[in-house]
């Protein structure tokens, strides 16, 4: 699977390589033509200027299109700068882990079909994150524990994936010993966490934020969460985790405004192209967009927050952009994967954001998105992540996998829920 997604990105780099060189031949052949075309007027005009004297002719004027200096060879080995450069950062829901998504591994632990059919979206992305709510540590697994194995992590990063979110609600789960074994774990698994620290130490040092290189482009990545269940942290730990909330333990109800502002402030010092904000907010099987989210919103927005994904809600929630600023808010991106135990759950979105980066000025914002509805479904007994377009698909080709009736006219209306529920001004 893994040399799947590095063949994906290779084919893809290799068409902007091929068509920086095509560029390159077209700008060499057309000042090849204009000498040759500057060369014969210069010999008509001589003709005519001085009638009757040998005037140089096209035979006589030589072209070289061959570099005749070492000047002349460095230039024409030097590479090609493209005009701008594209990227995709994809994003993903939240992976909950329950007692189906342990199952789903079976007796082996191996989660690599659970993710192989959204294989081909996530793998196309320059970088994929999700939010995961739950622990990575020893036995038991599941539901109860919030405890995954490491090779959930593993699967993960062989499907494409390179950045976990771990600011949510289970950060401190299983202690101070837990959260540093989840991000043990995570790094081990060759992914990037954020919005969580071992120590303040960490902290102090990373600034509470990723910066992330993508193909030139400089990505920063920072993750907070309104709370962790009701749980504080220890005294002299309370840097560990990115918090929108001073009352995070409580009520919810007063925002962190210098907490979020000191971070945002080490963000900009970092001086990034783009920076891409991940809330853990809202509350839970909750179509409502709050208040309080709103101001966040405008607080991250004024600190300089270019998108801000949400995710806790577990529901698919609405999604804004502003062509002309780049400025883009998904208040909630729905369940990647969970046991979809309440209505509404089983389907979600990959998101897809396009930033475009002028390599002459330096400007960069997001000048586009899109998104894959996804659902979660049982097949043989195990959950799997399923795309909404080729359940639809082969069912309306008659293929000799395709669901029932029944199914069928639920995941059209899922899809239809997707759609309404992103956005709701349509409705």
């Amino acid at each position: 699977m893994e040399d799947r997604i590095t063949t994906l990105r290779q084919e893809r780099r290799k068409k902007q390589i091929e068509r920086a060189r095509r560029q390159r031949r077209n700008a060499v052949m057309a000042l090849l033509c204009a000498a040759v075309v500057i060369a014969l007027c210069a010999g008509l005009i001589y003709s005519l200027k001085h009638p009757g004297e040998d005037s140089p002719s096209a035979e006589n004027l030589t072209v070289s299109s061959q570099p005749e200096t070492a000047e002349t060879e460095t230039q024409e080995t030097e590479p090609v700068i493209e005009p701008e450069t594209v990227i995709t950062i994809a994003a993903l829901g939240d992976l909950n882990v329950t007692d189906k998504v342990i199952e789903a591994g079976g007796a082996g632990m191996d989660f690599s079909d659970l993710f192989l059919d959204v294989l081909p979206v996530i793998s196309r992305a320059d970088w994929t994150l999700l939010n995961l709510e739950g622990t990575v540590g020893s036995a038991p697994y599941g539901g109860e524990s919030q405890t995954a194995p490491a090779s959930l992590l593993t699967a993960l990063r062989r499907a494409g994936v390179d950045m976990v979110q771990l600011a949510n609600s289970y950060s401190i789960a299983q202690g101070l010993t837990g959260m540093n074994n989840t991000l043990q774990s995570v790094r081990t698994a060759g992914l990037e966490p954020v919005g969580l620290f071992e120590s303040s130490q960490e902290f102090q040092k990373t600034g509470g934020y990723t910066l992330m290189d993508i193909r030139g482009v400089k990505v920063a990545f920072v993750a907070f969460t309104k709370g962790m269940d009701g749980m504080g942290l220890p005294a002299g730990s309370e840097d560990c985790v990115n918090l929108l909330y001073t009352d995070y333990a409580s009520t919810y109800s007063k925002i962190d405004y210098d907490g979020i502002s000191a971070v945002m402030k080490n963000v900009r010092a970092g001086n990034p192209d783009v920076v891409i904000a991940l809330v853990h907010w809202g509350s839970e099987y909750n179509d409502q967009i709050s208040q309080s989210q709103k101001d966040l919103e405008s607080y991250l927005r004024e600190n300089g927050a270019n998108a801000i994904i949400g995710t806790h809600s577990h529901y698919v929630q609405e999604m804004k952009f502003d062509p002309e600023t780049g400025a883009f808010t998904a208040y909630c991106l729905g369940d990647f994967v969970g046991d979809g135990s309440h209505a509404g759950t089983e389907y979600s979105v990959v998101l897809e954001l396009e930033i475009t980066k002028d390599n002459r000025t330096g400007q960069t914002k997001i000048t586009g998105y899109d998104y894959t509805p996804i659902c979660v479904v049982e097949e043989a007994g195990k959950l799997r992540i399923r795309r909404l377009s080729q359940i639809l698909y082969a069912y309306e080709n008659s293929y000799i996998d395709r669901v029932t009736e029944e199914k069928y006219q639920n995941f059209v209306y899922d899809k239809t829920r997707v759609e309404e529920r992103i956005h709701p001004e349509a409705e």
